[in-house]
């Protein structure tokens, strides 16, 4: 496999990690080391000090799971992915921070509350969704929340991260263009609304807890059960 071809299916470049003459499963996002310093900012003041199981759906790579495991140290971190690849990246990122490997085979927009695994975590303090529901088919952004809604704890938290529309209308030109590439690409996909998003949350018990703009027109999208 060449260095610059995909090896994704969800519409993400990723590559074969090339650092420390790596020749494991690793791959790696090329947008990983800009956006990670600015998320785990923003999620410091609202993740530290917060205990219990962290479910992250979409884990892709894998990278941005091990960072956040090791930012937040009193969560306990179970990264999923549907895809068999993306598991095994994410359990080699784990390994090469000495972290465990436990990559969930999850797939959001399935009954995800009944598999033994994650029924076994008990309630959940955190569920954390980075730039999956606008590659992905609504059903998954549904599926997400209906099931953060019945596993979160009371006042457990509801994380996306990624690009949104705020009442329908796009928050920059890249993002116009970057929905409608989406959406020649796949009629399923594109870039979510935040309204929409409020107002199916606030059926499954979820309330929007705040808005935080990010760099490059993304936001983290923040419900908290009540």
């Amino acid at each position: 496999m060449s260095l610059g071809e995909p090896v994704s299916s969800d519409g993400k470049r990723l590559y074969p990690h090339q650092g420390d003459a790596a020749r494991d499963a690793r791959l790696a996002s090329p947008s990983f080391q800009r956006n990670a310093p600015p998320i785990l900012a923003e999620l410091a003041p609202i993740l530290t000090g917060r205990t219990g199981p962290a479910l992250e759906i979409g884990a892709g790579t894998g990278q941005h799971a091990a960072s956040f495991a090791l930012a937040f140290p009193g969560l306990d971190w179970w990264p999923s992915d549907p895809d068999a690849g993306h598991r095994a990246s994410i359990d080699a990122w784990a390994a090469a921070h000495n972290l465990p490997p436990r990559a969930l085979d999850l797939d959001a927009a399935g009954d995800w509350l009944a598999q033994p695994e994650v029924a076994a975590l008990g309630p959940l303090s955190l569920v954390y969704s980075g730039n999956v529901i606008h590659i992905s088919p609504w059903t998954v952004a549904e599926g997400i929340l209906r099931g953060a809604g019945q596993a979160l704890a009371p006042n457990g938290l509801l994380i996306f991260y990624g690009p949104f529309t705020e009442g329908g209308r796009h928050t920059g030109d890249g993002n116009a263009a970057f929905d409608a590439d989406l959406k020649r690409r796949n009629p399923d996909w594109g870039i979510r609304d935040v309204e929409t998003l409020r107002d199916l949350g606030q059926k499954h018990g979820l309330i929007l807890d705040r808005l935080i703009a990010m760099p490059a027109n993304n936001r983290l999208l923040v419900l908290r059960r009540a």
